[in-house]
């Protein structure tokens, strides 16, 4: 079973409603993604509904609020939207490294691992009447005797979230909130481990295939602590349902279930703009030479928007109230001017106001806003 790298990227447009662009909702955007980085709530909006045909502005606080979806620390340390069934599973598979164990965690917080039980009561007892800020949370912790000293940080509340007892709640004022985790009406608990490790092992193999070993490593291990022998475990556990397939010359896993799909999708030239830190590039990582041009990896790390022609990062954008300027990458072929066109307009409604092509004439160089 062979294909070319140009067919490969089709199909995994196709797994995530990028080509042809998907009709379900945005909680189905995410399940299609596995996680959704949602630190910058811009961005994080633009990337579900650019999957979409039918959008609002609405709709990703709706799907929060109705527990389609969950907002939470995973991977990376960082914060992620994600439904509730995969959540059950990255989160287990980030708590289960026991970070907060470590020594330099024990020196600096001044918390033994036999302090967590109480600490986790008593961040569940200050969110029983609901969300809380960041400083009304902090202070109801220290108003115990026993954590009156304890450094409150962000990075404390990580592994509380890791381990199923809080996530975010609705802003307030502009402020983050956190509540109970248990309060999202499709909360279920914490996956067992090795449940949870297949369970992700496959979604990331669906939706980021053909893959490598090492880029399923790099998702599990770099993103949420798995440990390499564990992966490895979990792959072997797919058994037959697993399978390799040649991609220009090289072996590539991808759910055997997927191949025939795989074989029959024709090469894309869909235009697709994309916001800064989608996961059609971090799911991979931006080392991927066959989804970024590795000297055009720089931009891309530090933030800037894409332009996808066929699958492939081919160059950058920044929006105006009135504008969005294109910077096509040197030596890489630009997209048709027609289909950058009907992209923007499709960006105009969704950030409904009306916009104009401007087609730059440097490589943007730096991060750019949405």
């Amino acid at each position: 079973m062979s294909t070319t790298w140009p067919q490969a990227l089709a199909w995994r447009m196709g797994r995530q409603l990028l080509d042809p662009v998907g009709s379900g909702s945005a909680a189905d955007v995410v399940r299609a993604l596995g996680a959704v980085p949602g630190q910058h709530d811009d961005s994080a909006e633009l990337a579900l509904r650019l999957r979409r045909t039918t959008s609002g502005p609405d709709d990703l606080a709706r799907a929060l609020a109705e527990g389609e979806l969950v907002s939470t620390f995973a991977f990376r340390g960082a914060v992620h939207l994600m439904t509730p069934h995969d959540a059950a599973a990255y989160l287990a598979l980030r708590a289960s490294s026991r970070m907060w164990e470590l020594p330099s965690w024990q020196s600096y917080y001044g918390l033994a691992p036999a302090d967590w039980p109480g600490l986790r009561a008593a961040v569940r007892e200050a969110l029983a009447d609901g969300p809380l800020t960041f400083t009304e949370l902090g202070a109801a912790l220290t108003a115990h005797a026993a954590f009156r000293t304890v450094p409150i940080t962000w990075t404390l509340l990580k592994p509380l979230a890791w381990q199923g007892d809080l996530s975010f709640g609705p802003r307030r004022d502009g402020d983050a909130t956190f509540q109970l985790l248990d309060t999202s009406p499709r909360w279920t608990g914490l996956a067992e481990v090795d449940e949870a490790g297949r369970h992700a092992v496959e979604s990331y193999v669906r939706a980021y295939g053909p893959t490598t070993a090492d880029q399923v490593q790099q998702w599990l291990g770099g993103g949420l602590g798995a440990g390499r022998k564990h992966i490895r475990g979990w792959l072997a556990d797919l058994g037959d349902r697993l399978t390799e397939v040649d991609v220009d010359g090289a072996p590539r896993l991808l759910l055997r279930d997927d191949v025939d799909a795989l074989l029959a999708t024709p090469p894309s030239t869909a235009v697709r703009l994309l916001p800064r830190y989608d996961q059609w590039v971090l799911g991979p990582g931006t080392a991927d030479s066959h989804v970024v041009p590795p000297a055009q990896r720089d931009p891309v790390s530090r933030g800037a928007n894409v332009v996808l022609v066929g699958g492939v990062v081919s160059g950058t954008w920044a929006r105006t109230d009135t504008e969005v300027v294109v910077t096509w990458f040197p030596d890489t072929p630009p997209g048709p001017r027609d289909a950058l066109d009907a992209e923007v307009a499709r960006l105009a409604t969704i950030v409904d106001r009306p916009l104009r092509l401007v087609v730059g004439a440097a490589v943007v160089d730096s991060p750019s806003g949405t």
